[in-house]
């Protein structure tokens, strides 16, 4: 009797020692893992200060819709923002850039216009290309002159708006001209291809060589008809914080947000091509 009650006692000994030893390990794992979620914590608020005050972005005209779209988005995820902007033709946004005009985030619509601001050292980042764009025409609703082609619009009497050439849409539609050989006077060059969409707009043309996306964020109110020579002219558009940016963390998390499956999905929809 003496002898199984001495191993019984050894043997709760042995055990409770066990789970002491387990409950120590578990608390200094606990411990642990504790300092390691915190240290995580602090990086993560350290890698993602609050942001608050005005990001001002100059961007390409064409991208109004998506923009103003991503602005509205970017004020909603981070309260006390405020995203203003700056839409024109990329070669005007950019000599506004290089002449001292405060702004955060230039978007244009093809690298020659960027290099404008990155010759200058005015870009803090190098520049990314974050969507492409397609030329289209516009034709007033229906299409009441038939134009079918990049040639048809070479017919006498036919009024059309090109975008000028210093600008990318106008640089595009001359590459395209150049590669079908044709020769077009239009009726007037515009500084950029929200205002040479809306001579069509406003039955002042009977068709515009515009972006894709113009055509598509004008719904119904004009008619777009694709021509092949478009493929061999298709425009990058690269996206950079710029220096001296007065806002230069919220600059930078809109151009994240632009990067960003988000993003790319809004502007996809608006008819951009991806990069």
């Amino acid at each position: 009797m003496t002898r199984p009650a001495r191993r019984t006692r050894r043997t709760l000994q042995m055990a409770g020692a066990g789970v002491a030893a387990l409950l120590a390990l578990s608390a200094c794992s606990s411990s642990g893992s504790g300092s390691d979620s915190a240290a995580k914590s602090d990086s993560s608020t350290s890698a993602s200060p609050k942001l608050s005050g005005t990001v001002t972005v100059f961007a390409a005209a064409s991208l109004k819709e998506s923009f103003t779209a991503l602005g509205q988005q970017f004020e909603k995820e981070h309260p006390g923002t405020k995203v203003t902007f700056n839409f024109g033709g990329s070669d005007t946004l950019a000599a506004s850039i290089t002449g001292g005009a405060p702004a955060d985030v230039f978007a244009a619509a093809s690298p020659k216009t960027m290099a404008i601001v990155t010759d200058k050292k005015d870009a803090a980042t190098t520049p990314a290309t974050f969507v492409r764009n397609q030329l289209e025409i516009a034709t007033l609703p229906g299409n009441p002159d038939k134009i079918a082609s990049l040639k048809d619009l070479t017919k006498s009497g036919l009024k059309v708006v090109l975008c000028d050439k210093t600008v990318p849409c106008g640089a595009a539609a001359q590459k395209a001209l150049d590669a079908a050989e044709l020769k077009l006077t239009p009726v007037s060059y515009e500084q950029d291809v929200k205002s040479a969409l809306t001579k069509v707009e406003l039955k002042e043309a009977d068709a515009a060589v515009v972006y894709k996306t113009d055509v598509h964020a004008a719904g119904d109110k004009v008619e777009g008809v694709e021509f092949p020579e478009s493929a061999g002219a298709v425009n990058d558009y690269p996206i950079a914080l710029l220096k001296d940016a007065p806002n230069a963390e919220a600059g930078k998390a809109f151009i994240a947000l632009v990067q960003s499956a988000e993003g790319r999905q809004v502007l996809t929809q608006a008819g951009f091509l991806e990069p």
